[in-house]
Parts: C-alpha cells; structure tokens; sequence
C-alpha cells in the first residue's frame, strides 16, 4: 500500500503533520506547483541551478551516506538514470551531507549521475520541495516545465522507478 500513490499521499499527509512549519517566508512547492530555483554545490565546488531550463523532466533524490536505505536504493536509481538517454528523465541525486562523507562514499558506491550537496536544516531544499519532516530517501519527479509531479518517501525497489516516473 505505501508504495502506491494513495498510500505516499496518506505517508507524506502523517509526516506533515508531525513536523515543524517551515521557517517563515521559506518558499514550499507542493504537487502541481512549480518549484522554487535551488542553487546548490557539485563536488566540485561549482554551483548548479535547478531546473537548469534543459527541456527534462528531472527526478531528484534526497540521500546521505549515512541512510541504509538510501544506499540500497542508489544501483536502482544508477540503472534508471543510465537507460534514460539525453532526452528521458535525468536523475539528480541530493546528499543532505558533508561534502567529504559523500566523497568517501561514492568512492566506494559510484554513480553515473549528478550528485549535487545541500546542508541538513529546516529550510534545506527537500523541505521546499514537500519535504517537512526531513524524511531520507526523498523523491520528487518535476515535468520538463519545472512542475512538481510526484514525490515518494522510501527507497526505490528493483525496477519501481520506471513506472513511477511515467507522467
């Protein structure tokens, strides 16, 4: 059931209930809004805008090094984001973590797509993303017109990700 979209919807519904407001004039995209434009660090230091006006849809992943099932979830995400070509979804993978921790760890766990580093906080950018209870793994898919269409709590199952994604 929760990994239906009735059941995310009731799962998102309890996790914002339980956490706190958003800090004030903290701007939050719900489903059907466009997203706010987050900036945020590459590993390597430069900063990259999202959406970066690319014509994709984009599905963004929330993660840390230190969340087991965001790590089972990333082969997943890895196999998705290599079978979608120039012109299918890009995958962006978000580590609410420390630039060196996510270094280290993708050493050792490497991925094909864009990782990117936001800091952990009541205003970071799942939170303005629909994201209040700070909840790891976080998913959303936005549209090509930097729409919010889908957000998921919960890792990724073997080959759940190609249906999800279908606007």
């Amino acid at each position: 059931m929760l990994g239906s979209e009735p059941g995310q919807r009731a799962l998102q519904q309890l996790a914002a209930a339980g956490a706190p407001a958003p800090p004030d004039g903290l701007e939050v995209a719900g489903r059907g809004d466009r997203i706010p434009a987050l900036e945020l660090p590459g590993l390597d230091g430069k900063t990259v805008r999202l959406p970066d006006g690319g014509g994709r849809p984009l599905l963004i992943n929330y993660w840390a090094s230190w969340c087991a099932p965001c790590i089972e979830e990333m082969p997943e995400l890895d196999r998705f984001a290599a079978s979608q070509g120039a012109d299918g979804v890009e995958v962006v993978g978000i580590a609410l973590d420390e630039a060196g921790a996510v270094r280290g760890f993708l050493e050792r766990v490497p991925v094909s797509y864009r990782i990117l580093l936001d800091r952990p906080g009541p205003s970071d950018t799942s939170v303005q993303l629909g994201n209040p209870a700070g909840v790891l793994p976080y998913t959303v898919l936005v549209d090509a017109d930097g729409v919010l269409r889908r957000q998921k709590i919960g890792p990724f199952g073997d080959g759940e990700v190609d249906g999800w994604v279908d606007l």
